[in-house]
C-alpha cells in the first residue's frame, strides 16, 4: 500500500518526560542558532499525560538546565517534601520505623517535591508547542519505517477503523508514515519499538538482562486530620516477604490528597503469588491505614518499571536514532526515580541531535557520540553509584540487602570496588506450581481493598472493542498446554487489569485476553515464563485516561 507521508528533522516517539524535554531543548538550540528546525512529537494516549503514571517524588534540578526560570512559571511542583520516613515492615501489624542515621542517602529527599508526572508533562507539552514542536496525541507509532541502507527512516502510524477479523470498518483510516532525519524513541518502559530495535542493533550486547518491577498507584482523598502535605513515606518488608523484593510508599500532596503505591519486582519465583492482591493486602498494615481509613479512593493505575540500572543500560544509539528514557531505562532505582533521569538523556539527545542536524551530518547516521556524552553526564554518575542497588536486594534480600546498599552509598558514595550483578532475566525466575503453596487472599472489603474490575473502571480505560487484539500469542496453545500445567498460568494473576483468564468449557480448558481491559503496564510481555505474549500498540487513543497520575 502506498501511504501518504510526512517530514520532519526530527520524530520523537512518546510525549513523557524524556521526549517533550528533547523536544523542548532541540528548539531552544534552533531559536539560538536561528535555524528553523521541524520536530514532531507522537503520542499514543488520548491526550499528553493520559498514559502517564509514576510515584512521584520530582528532583528538579534538571529543570535548571531545561528552564531557568521555571521557580516563576505556572509549573505545577506545588508540595515540597517537608520530611521522610521509613517503615520495615515485619508483619502484617508491626512495623519498625527506621532512624535516618541508618537510611541510604539516596532515599533522602530534601528539595525535592511530590508530584503528578502527567501534569508535568502537560506543562511541558504547552511549553514544547510554544517553541514550535508539532504534537500529535491519539496517534500510534504501530512500526518502525527502514531505509534500504538498514538505517531508521522513521515511523507508521497504526491503520484506524480495522476490524478484530482484520478487515476493514466504515471508519477506516490508514496510517500515515512520518519520516525523519533521526527519530528518537521515548515510549516508556518496555516500549513495543524500542524493545524492536534493541534486538535488531543488538544494542544490548554485554550488558545484564533488563529487570523491571511493576508499580501500583491509587491517589486517595483523606480526612483533614490525617494529612500531613510534604510527608513521604517509604516502607520495606511486609507483604513481601516470601521469595518477593520490592517497597511501598504514600505520599501526602496537595488538597488532602495521598498516593499510595507498592513496586514488586518481577523476578518473584512463586507462581501463585498476585500483586494485585498483595497491593490490596499493603494498605491493610497500619502504617498505611491509619493513613487512608475514612477516605475515598479516586484513581488507580499501574506500570512497569525498568530498574536494572547501569549494568542493564543498552546502547543509546543506533543508525537513524536514540533510545532515550525509560525506553532504554535509565531510572535510578537507589532512589525510586525516573523522571529527572528520563528528561537529562532527553537534554543530552537534544544536544547530539542538534549538533549533528547544524553540521548538516548525513541523515541516518549513527550518532554515537550520544553515548559518550551520556558517560559524561551526571546521568551516568548517578547510575554508576547506584549499580549495586537493584542486584543487592535480589541477591541478599530485603534486611542485608539495605545493609549492603547503606554501607555502599553511605560510606563508599556508591563507589564500593565491586560490582554485584543478575544475569537471570526475570521470566526465567518463575518457578513450577507444583513446588509453591497456593495463596489464598482476603476478599476485598470495599473500603481498603477492591477488587481488579473495579479497579480498572477508574483508570478510565477504553480501547475500540472490534479492533485487531494487541496482545499476541506466539503460540495459542502454549497458555494451556503449557503454561496451565507447569505454573498454573500465572498471566491469571500478575496482570493487575484481569486481561487474562483460564474459563472451563466442558472439559477443556480455554484462554481468554479480554485486551479491553488492558492498562498497558506491560508486565504479561516481561513475566510470561514461556515468553509468549508480545505486547504491541493498539489503536491510538486506547488504553487508560489517567487525569493526574
Amino acid at each position: 500500500m502506498e501511504r501518504e507521508s510526512m517530514e520532519f528533522d526530527v520524530v520523537i516517539v512518546g510525549a513523557g518526560p524524556a521526549g517533550l524535554a528533547t523536544a523542548c531543548r532541540l528548539m531552544q538550540i534552533s531559536q539560538d542558532a536561528d535555524k528553523e528546525m521541524t520536530v514532531c512529537v507522537v503520542e499514543k494516549g488520548s491526550e499528553v499525560g493520559a498514559h502517564i503514571l509514576s510515584g512521584a517524588v520530582f528532583e528538579p534540578k534538571v529543570l535548571d538546565e531545561l528552564f531557568s526560570d521555571w521557580r516563576d512559571s505556572d509549573i505545577p511542583l506545588n508540595t515540597k517534601v517537608t520530611h521522610d520516613e521509613i517503615y520495615l515492615l515485619s508483619s502484617e501489624s508491626k512495623s519498625k520505623l527506621m532512624s535516618n542515621s541508618l537510611v541510604p542517602k539516596t532515599m533522602h529527599n530534601e528539595g525535592n517535591y511530590i508530584i503528578s508526572v502527567g501534569n508535568l508533562t502537560r506543562w511541558l507539552a504547552e511549553k514544547a508547542e510554544g517553541l514550535g514542536v508539532e504534537i500529535f496525541p491519539g496517534f500510534a507509532a504501530s512500526e518502525v519505517l527502514f531505509n534500504q541502507d538498514n538505517s531508521v527512516k522513521g515511523i507508521l502510524i497504526g491503520d484506524m477503523g480495522v476490524g478484530a477479523n482484520g478487515e476493514e470498518k466504515d471508519s477506516y483510516m490508514p496510517g500515515m508514515e512520518l519520516h525523519a532525519k533521526y527519530t528518537v524513541f521515548s515510549e516508556g518502559c518496555r516500549g513495543h519499538l524500542g524493545k524492536e530495535l534493541i534486538a535488531k542493533y543488538h544494542l544490548d550486547n554485554g550488558k545484564t538482562p533488563q529487570h523491571y518491577g511493576l508499580g501500583f498507584k491509587e491517589i486517595w482523598k483523606i480526612p483533614a486530620e490525617q494529612h500531613q502535605e510534604g510527608k513521604v513515606v517509604h516502607t520495606g518488608g511486609w507483604p513481601l516477604n516470601q521469595g518477593t523484593s520490592g517497597g511501598g510508599f504514600l505520599y501526602h500532596m496537595e488538597d488532602n490528597q495521598v498516593a499510595v503505591g507498592l513496586i514488586i519486582d518481577l523476578n518473584y519465583k512463586n507462581p501463585h503469588i498476585s500483586p494485585f492482591d498483595e497491593f490490596q493486602r499493603y494498605k491493610q498494615h497500619p502504617v498505611i491505614s491509619q493513613t487512608l481509613t475514612g477516605g475515598e479512593r479516586l484513581t488507580y493505575g499501574a506500570r512497569a518499571i525498568a530498574k536494572g540500572g547501569l549494568n542493564s543500560l543498552p546502547k543509546m544509539s543506533f543508525p537513524g536514532g536514540l533510545l532515550i528514557g525509560c525506553d532504554a531505562g535509565t531510572l535510578n532505582f537507589a532512589k525510586i526515580k525516573g523522571t529527572h533521569t528520563a528528561m537529562k538523556s532527553g537534554i543530552v539527545a537534544a544536544q547530539t541531535l542538534g549538533e549533528a542536524l547544524m553540521a548538516g551530518v548525513e541523515a541516518g547516521k549513527d550518532l554515537d557520540c550520544f553515548q559518550s556524552r551520556i558517560e559524561q553526564s551526571w546521568l551516568h554518575e548517578e547510575l554508576f553509584q547506584s549499580r549495586n542497588f537493584g542486584p543487592a536486594l535480589h541477591k541478599f534480600g530485603t534486611y542485608l540487602g539495605g545493609a549492603f546498599n547503606f554501607i555502599d552509598q553511605n560510606w563508599f558514595g556508591g563507589k564500593f570496588p565491586i560490582t554485584l550483578r543478575d544475569e537471570t532475566p526475570d521470566h526465567a525466575d518463575m518457578g513450577l506450581a507444583k513446588d509453591f503453596t497456593p495463596i489464598e487472599y482476603p476478599k476485598p472489603d470495599g473500603k481498603l481493598s477492591f477488587d481488579k474490575l473495579s479497579s480498572v473502571y477508574l483508570s478510565n480505560t477504553y480501547h475500540e472493542e472490534d479492533q485487531k487484539c494487541h496482545l499476541q500469542l506466539k503460540d495459542a496453545s502454549t497458555p494451556i498446554a503449557v503454561n496451565l500445567i507447569k505454573y498454573n498460568e500465572p498471566a491469571q494473576r500478575y496482570c493487575p487489569a484481569g486481561v487474562y483468564e483460564v474459563v472451563a468449557e466442558g472439559a477443556e480448558n480455554k484462554f481468554v485476553i479480554n485486551a479491553q481491559n488492558c492498562i498497558h503496564c506491560k508486565t504479561c510481555d516481561i513475566k510470561d515464563p514461556s515468553q509468549n505474549i508480545t505486547w504491541v500498540t493498539p489503536e491510538g487513543g486506547g488504553g487508560p485516561n489517567y487525569p493526574n497520575m
